[in-house]
């Protein structure tokens, strides 16, 4: 039950029975989440992670248009988004990206006075000034570990001002100190866009698709999935990224919200349905040939387009499957016949994406890392056990060193690696990152649908081919890590699991 009369969304730990850490089977870790007896654990030795704020939300809620970003906190919280301002500014105008390109936020600038006395004023002169420079349709104000530190009450003040603005003003509740897990995240934003952006329906749009789209998944991604729904006669509703505020208030008035992403689309996908009665399904995800055939299926479901995706799943296998065809040959022919293992770094989500697809392609995955996990996708992850087996699994939090010995144990053909988890480590196989972002728009980064199916597979197949660059990084730099590290038997040593 999502109760939106309360300011923000309970962690992850909270409601999802959320953990950092875990080593083993992949159906142990599902009896542990069944039993509840997981939870957060601490490390002796620990480096460094993302936090709810500028993880995941700095950069996506500045993408939206007619809207302004205030981070209330330090500046120096606020400073991500100049980073991804840039790598967004590389997607051209003609596949897609506004060419009025331009990000409006505000930082509060909180100081020690702040934290001793309060900062409400300052959120309030945030607020107007906002307003007064560039007349949005929405204010999000960003909370930080200092405000929550300090009890700011944000809320209080949103609904002091409201009155005296004219944009509907977003309160979110991203304090970094709130959860070791950074779903948590994902949930707070989506909690405000449900408490105070989404409208009451006045139609329902039965063409209308909501696809709620990670970061994780580039702008090519996007062109797929909409070329897909058009060929049924559907129109996707993408968020957050690029989005506008009228497509968040008419969220309420799609036939379905099918997900990119299980784990970043459940909360938002379970308050449509519960607030408005918008159906949704969480699981497959659009990866692989088979699991978009799968994902157009259930749109179709939803949509009354049974008839039509078939004759849609048809025209594509006719031009996509030749190309997966070959893809496997070279597999095989590299493996001489020996499997070819990969070890991916990557969410709970793409976990149950990317390890069928993985199978589909003809390589094999007999260990995979995961961020975190919960058990909001248990059935899920039972799911992906019967269709691939059992594999063993590493939950933890950023942590390269663990990502490091969990690599080096399995010497896997092919390692990938999740861009915000770190890849240090030296070896003379393949290793490149497991996806990119959306603002890489390069046909070759596509991932999802059909078209991302091939994309990704020969991306694959390249790391095979390819390895110059970690030959020369094996011969002449040291590694990161001490060799002792490495002769540990558990990539959780440092990990007090006494204590959850």
């Amino acid at each position: 039950m999502i109760n939106l009369k309360e300011n923000t969304c309970p962690t992850r730990e909270q409601r999802g029975n959320g953990l950092n850490a875990f080593f083993g089977k992949a159906s142990e870790l599902l009896k542990e989440v069944k039993d509840g007896n997981t939870g957060n654990q601490e490390r002796a030795f620990q480096q460094t992670s993302g936090c709810l704020l500028n993880f995941y939300l700095t950069q996506r809620v500045m993408t939206i248009h007619d809207s302004v970003m205030i981070v209330h906190a330090p500046v120096g919280c606020s400073v991500v988004g100049l980073g991804y301002r840039e790598v967004f500014r590389k997607v051209p105008v003609s596949l897609g990206r506004r060419e009025n390109y331009d990000f409006h936020w505000l930082t509060t600038n909180l100081n020690e006075k702040d934290v001793i006395y309060g900062a409400g004023d300052k959120l309030k002169y945030a607020i107007k000034e906002a307003q007064a420079r560039y007349n949005p349709k929405a204010i999000f104000v960003l909370a930080s570990c200092t405000t929550g530190i300090i009890g700011e009450d944000i809320a209080g003040v949103v609904e002091e001002v409201q009155p005296d603005i004219e944009a509907k003003i977003v309160a979110i509740h991203c304090e970094g100190i709130r959860s070791k897990l950074i779903q948590t995240g994902y949930d707070a934003f989506w909690h405000g866009i449900l408490k105070y952006l989404v409208k009451k329906p006045t139609r329902k749009q039965k063409d209308l698709v909501n696809v709620a789209s990670m970061l994780s998944y580039t702008w090519q991604d996007r062109q797929e999935i909409t070329r897909l729904l058009a060929k049924i006669g559907l129109r996707p509703n993408f968020v957050p990224e690029f989005s506008t505020v009228e497509q968040f208030e008419m969220l309420s008035e799609a036939a379905v919200t099918a997900p990119i992403c299980s784990s970043f689309t459940e909360y938002l996908s379970k308050g449509l349905e519960q607030e408005y009665g918008v159906p949704y399904f969480l699981y497959p995800s659009p990866v692989g040939i088979q699991h978009t055939d799968e994902w157009l299926r259930a749109v179709a479901y939803y949509t009354g387009k049974e008839k039509e995706v078939e004759k849609v799943i048809a025209e594509e296998h006719d031009e996509w499957l030749p190309k997966l065809e070959i893809i496997q040959k070279e597999f095989e022919k590299i493996g001489n016949g020996q499997d070819i293992n990969v070890l991916g770094s990557l969410g709970q989500g793409r976990l149950l994406t990317q390890v069928p697809f993985f199978n589909e392609l003809g390589v094999k995955t007999p260990a995979a890392i995961c961020l975190d996990f919960d058990d909001l996708v248990v059935d899920e992850t039972e799911k992906l056990i019967e269709e691939v087996g059992d594999f063993d699994i590493l939950v933890n939090t950023f942590q390269a060193a663990e990502v490091a010995h969990h690599t080096r144990r399995y010497d896997p053909d092919i390692a990938l690696t999740c861009p915000f988890q770190g890849s240090a480590y030296k070896r003379d196989k393949g290793a490149t990152r497991i996806h990119s972002n959306r603002g890489d728009a390069r046909p070759w980064s596509a991932q999802a649908g059909y078209k991302g199916a091939i994309a990704a597979g020969n991306f694959l197949l390249q790391t095979t081919k390819n390895r110059s660059f970690q030959k020369t990084m094996l011969e002449k730099t040291p590694d990161v890590y001490n060799e002792w590290w490495y002769q540990q038997s558990d990539p959780l040593y440092f990990v007090n699991k006494e204590a959850k």
